[in-house]
């Protein structure tokens, strides 16, 4: 996997160590571009599946932000579809982690349509995975598997408890 910066500060060799641990891309080239933003620090990267490339974009100036990431949703009774989101903040003190969970984010849709074949438009989970895995050293594909599965029990749990109390 290519690891390219045309971040200033930031040189090929550094991305490659802060992406290291991290499940590869495949083929994918992964560039790191600056973002620049007009009020405030915020989350951007895309995967681009036709140039087989997966940018990742640090916020510049950087300083420490926090960001709201939507990691499960549930579907409300009544007509129409209504969600009830589960939410946490995510305090971002270091560029490295804002690309660690970037590249999370990003290699899950990757692994949806590069490797599962299935459609990659998954934002709770792909968002679910970074979540629980930007900070840890080591992550790999069973990681993935279990961000991709749904936990029932849990949410039967729930339900029961409320009918219960």
């Amino acid at each position: 996997m290519v690891v390219r910066s045309e971040l200033a500060g930031l040189s090929d060799a550094e991305a490659r160590r802060i992406l290291d641990g991290l499940p590869r891309a495949g083929d994918y080239e992964v560039i790191v571009k600056p973002l620049r933003y007009r009020t405030r620090p915020h989350l951007a990267a895309r995967c681009e599946f036709e140039e087989h490339r997966i940018v990742l974009q640090v916020p510049v100036p950087f300083r420490p932000f926090k960001e709201p990431v939507i990691f499960a949703a549930r579907r409300k009774r009544g007509p129409g579809i209504r969600f009830a989101w589960a939410s946490e903040t995510v305090s971002f003190r270091l560029r490295r982690e804002v690309l660690r969970f970037l590249y999370c984010h990003e290699w899950l849709h990757w692994y949806l349509y590069e490797a599962l074949g299935k459609r990659s438009s998954a934002e709770t989970a792909c968002d679910r995975f970074a979540l629980r895995n930007f900070r840890r050293p080591q992550v790999t594909t069973a990681d993935a598997d279990e961000a991709l599965r749904r936990r029932r029990t849990s949410a039967t749990t729930t339900r029961s408890r409320a009918r219960v109390g």
